[in-house]
């Protein structure tokens, strides 16, 4: 499949590491989305990084992670043609007694004004960030996403996973759309109840694709999931275990057939689909949880 948005052009792995020399980045190139490097970083500013607006040219952009991917932030520091610091720090939280951070700075307007201009929303933006409108290199920006707000590796019961926690439904669904195209799996977002963001998990066979195609030789990446991308290659399904057929989807028609039958037992016959599934889908349509058909069209 495409690497790019269709109004990009062809841009490998060579011209990237070309035009990233620190002697030849200016502001001109600064965060061109077709270049590999700066989708990601965009990707990854997007998710993990919060731009905050002061008086006049005051402002900044930071991003702070866990000190063990500081590698990362030294990277977005050497792409970046204007100064920008990073400083270290131990602190207690909800989560650890001691919290070892790295913070990233970047205070340039210039900068900031670029990067908002791409779509990073001053102040909290967790569910109004949506993938860029210019050209960008597809899968380094949603390996960035990824990186920040996602996990690669292996569940509990040995299967490899790849997964992203967002709140923005453009983000999510963009994801899904992508992988959908890339492996054929199907995803339907949706928000959960305790926090009201999407979990989309993707195992097996479809996360070893994905994680082979995101993270592929030489990108840019946290070391630590690169790794972890790594590792699920040596997957395979083990002897005896099933694959799950395509998930079908209900089509307006035979939500009409279903409500008007409003039986599960005779719609299953009727649709051919199982009891339970015209069950639960009987349930959903008159507890409002899924939309009502529309009425049929007029001969």
């Amino acid at each position: 499949m495409a690497e790019r948005e269709p109004s990009a052009h062809q841009y490998t792995l060579d011209d990237a590491l070309s035009t990233l020399n620190p002697l030849d980045i200016d502001a001109s190139r600064f965060m061109d989305l077709e270049n590999p490097h700066y989708a990601y970083m965009f990707g990854f500013l997007q998710a993990d990084g919060h731009l905050a607006q002061g008086t006049g040219r005051k402002g900044s952009l930071t991003v702070e992670i866990n000190a063990r991917d500081i590698e990362i932030l030294r990277e977005f520091q050497r792409l970046t043609p204007h100064h920008s610091t990073i400083n270290e720090r131990t602190r207690s939280t909800n989560f650890a007694e001691k919290h070892h951070s790295a913070t990233w700075t970047l205070c340039s307007l210039e900068a900031r004004t670029v990067l908002h201009q791409l779509g990073l929303p001053y102040g909290r933006k967790s569910r109004t960030i949506a993938p860029p409108r210019v050209p960008f290199v597809r899968r380094d920006y949603l390996r960035g996403v990824i990186d920040a707000d996602g996990s690669v590796g292996f569940t509990g019961q040995g299967y490899p996973f790849v997964s992203l926690t967002t709140a923005s439904t453009a983000v999510g669904a963009y994801l899904c759309h992508y992988v959908r195209q890339l492996t054929g799996a199907e995803r339907v977002i949706k928000r959960n109840t305790r926090d009201r963001i999407y979990n989309v998990v993707y195992t097996k066979e479809a996360a070893v694709q994905l994680a082979e195609h995101l993270y592929y030789p030489g990108c840019l990446a946290l070391e630590r999931k690169r790794t972890a991308a790594d590792s699920l290659a040596v997957w395979k399904r083990p002897a005896g275990m099933k694959i799950a057929p395509p998930r079908r989807r209900w089509k307006a028609q035979e939500d009409r057939v279903l409500l008007e039958v409003g039986n599960p037992e005779d719609a299953a016959q009727a649709l051919g689909r199982t009891v339970a599934s015209c069950a639960l889908r009987l349930w959903r349509l008159r507890s409002g949880q899924v939309s009502p058909p529309p009425p049929e069209p007029l001969a």
